[in-house]
């Protein structure tokens, strides 16, 4: 708290200076910043959204006094009204970018005396790239990186396979993360939080992190992976996650003095993964030590036979979950059912299937190298850019030419930000939302802002499609009501010159045997055990298979239960579909 110095000034919303900046205070507060070593400095003032030229000063002090310093202004980085929101993002990207800016250098040095000679770029949490360059300026638009990145791939595997409608699941080792595409879009968040609980969706507990108003696809995280840890609380009831064997000393089945009973060690010792070795035969397991842990830390305690406590916590899992599943669907006013799922990351094909069934979803897909699918989405994105500009109207008071205006200016700077990084005109995609609200509400929602020119029949159709989204997201709309304009958003994508989706993706056939064609596995107390054939991926053909049945390959293992067929499409996707 040292560290929060004040200057005298103040503005008003409109950008009106009602006490000027105090230029001795500046000095004071750059000079104690020298005193102390400060690395990284964050600049945030009121109203900076409407004026930024206290806070342009105090940069430009800076910049002179202590040209070492690293350097984030609120009104560069987030021209947005609300004060707390814009403070909290700007304090973020100050904290990280000192680590990032590092470490982009270092990978473009290091790319560069390979030989590489195309630019680096990175992903963002909205789904697009950017430049190393603006990556380092920017750090917190990309913290959500990889999850973003395996929505953004199955965006584009659901436009190949013609599915407008997908509910995306990522399950590694120790987070499960969620998302929704609609009538083949992906759903952006204006905002989310960082460094909080993450045992349920993020919509489902609020207040525990840090907010970052920037950008992102919308995304529910819960504390659910292949290393989630099972205990048994004081009140004898069991719990999953959110904390995580990590990769060291991991589940107990690794050998690597884990004694914690994870989800892996449940779903070996129920059969859904290979008891003996995984990574295609490259990693040994020992299936003894995953039932010694789920006897001693949840069997035990709560009296119950190894396997029925195995299945427990893998109920308990999916439960969790589903939950951030609802959060992105059901929550939103989206029924689950309408949707196909979507299962990647290495342990999401395990559970695909049982989720689906709580969903009563009837379809699913699992992408080829599901444990590395988020590396794809990289491959297929565009490079993208968000500009920002509050403009504070009712729209009884909106100006129609001040908007126009203020809508080219974004535009332009769309248009210069991607001539700049190569990209001709006929490759530029520029989108444009309005965050609105009705009049006398806090929170507001963004809504798409028709193409073309700026007219009353094109207001006229933002307010229809913000009543049309509230009455979707809250149960109801106010047609009547005042509106309110609070935010100009701008979106300006740069297009590919070819497509990057492959044709196909060879899948290799294992040259492991893995010692076993038929294995027993347990589907729960209403299904029983079942003595399953298990295959490899790359051997699986057109023809429709039926559960139950184990689908082995080297990242991941697909688990098809009894009441579900399986094929393999052109593009080497395994589509499971319920039995007819």
């Amino acid at each position: 708290r040292q560290f929060r110095l004040e200057v005298s000034e103040r503005l008003n919303f409109k950008g009106e200076v009602l006490k000027p900046l105090n230029k001795a205070d500046v000095d004071r507060a750059v000079q104690y910043v020298l005193d102390h070593g400060v690395e990284s400095v964050a600049v945030c003032l009121l109203h900076s959204y409407a004026n930024p030229e206290h806070e342009q000063y105090i940069a430009q002090v800076l910049a002179e006094k202590a040209p070492g310093v690293n350097l984030t202004i609120s009104s560069e980085l987030l021209p947005e009204m609300k004060e707390y929101e814009r403070t909290s993002t700007t304090v973020i990207n100050c904290y990280v970018r000192p680590v990032v800016e590092s470490y982009l250098t270092q990978l473009t040095e290091g790319l560069t005396e390979m030989g590489v000679q195309v630019p680096l770029t990175v992903m963002q949490s909205n789904g697009g790239l950017a430049t190393a360059d603006i990556a380092k300026e920017r750090p917190v638009y990309c913290i959500e990186s990889g999850p973003a990145a395996g929505v953004v791939g199955a965006y584009h595997l659901g436009k190949r396979l013609d599915m407008p409608n997908l509910m995306t699941l990522d399950m590694g080792g120790t987070t499960a993360k969620a998302s929704i595409i609609e009538d083949g879009e992906m759903l952006q968040a204006p905002e989310y939080e960082v460094g909080g609980e993450i045992s349920v969706g993020h919509r489902l507990l609020r207040g525990s992190g840090h907010i970052l108003r920037v950008p992102s696809i919308d995304l529910a995280e819960v504390g659910a992976g292949g290393g989630s840890i099972a205990v048994v609380d004081r009140s004898g009831s069991l719990r999953v996650g959110p904390q995580s064997s990590g990769a060291i000393p991991g589940p107990a089945c690794y050998r690597l003095g884990g004694q914690d009973a994870t989800v892996t060690d449940a779903n070996v010792l129920l059969g859904f993964l290979n008891q003996k070795h995984l990574l295609g035969g490259d990693f040994e397991i020992d299936a003894d030590l995953a039932r010694k842990a789920v006897s001693d830390n949840v069997a035990g305690p709560l009296e119950m036979s190894d396997v029925e406590a195995a299945y427990g916590i893998h109920t308990l899992v999916n439960s969790n979950m589903g939950r951030a599943l609802r959060a992105v669907s059901s929550e939103r006013g989206r029924d689950p059912r309408r949707f196909d799922l979507i299962t990647f990351g290495g342990s999401g094909p395990v559970h695909a299937v049982g989720l689906a069934e709580m969903l009563d979803i009837s379809r699913v897909v699992v992408p080829p190298f599901p444990g590395v699918f988020s590396s794809f989405g990289l491959l297929v994105a565009d490079v993208e850019h968000h500009f920002v500009q509050t403009y504070y109207k009712t729209f009884d008071e909106l100006d129609i030419n001040a908007l126009a205006a203020l809508l080219n200016k974004l535009w332009e700077q769309g248009r210069s930000q991607l001539r700049a990084e190569g990209f001709d005109d006929s490759r530029h995609e520029i989108v444009t939302q309005l965050d609105m609200k009705y009049e006398g509400q806090v929170s507001d929602l963004t809504v798409p802002f028709p193409s073309g020119e700026v007219n009353r029949q094109t207001i006229n159709a933002v307010i229809a499609a913000f009543d049309e989204e509230h009455d979707r997201s809250f149960g109801y709309n106010s047609p009547g009501t005042g509106y309110q304009l609070v935010n100009v958003r701008v979106i300006a994508r740069g297009l590919p010159e070819s497509p990057r989706m492959p044709e196909r993706l060879e899948l290799p056939t294992s040259s492991i045997s893995f010692g076993e064609t038929q294995r027993d596995v347990y589907f729960g107390p209403n299904r029983g055990w079942a003595n399953v054939p298990v295959v490899d991926r790359g051997s699986l053909a057109g023809a429709t298979s039926e559960g139950p049945l184990i689908v082995e390959e080297y990242d991941s293992t697909t688990v098809v239960p009894p009441g579900w067929n399986a094929t393999t499409d052109k593009w080497s996707n395994i589509i499971l579909q319920k039995a007819s």
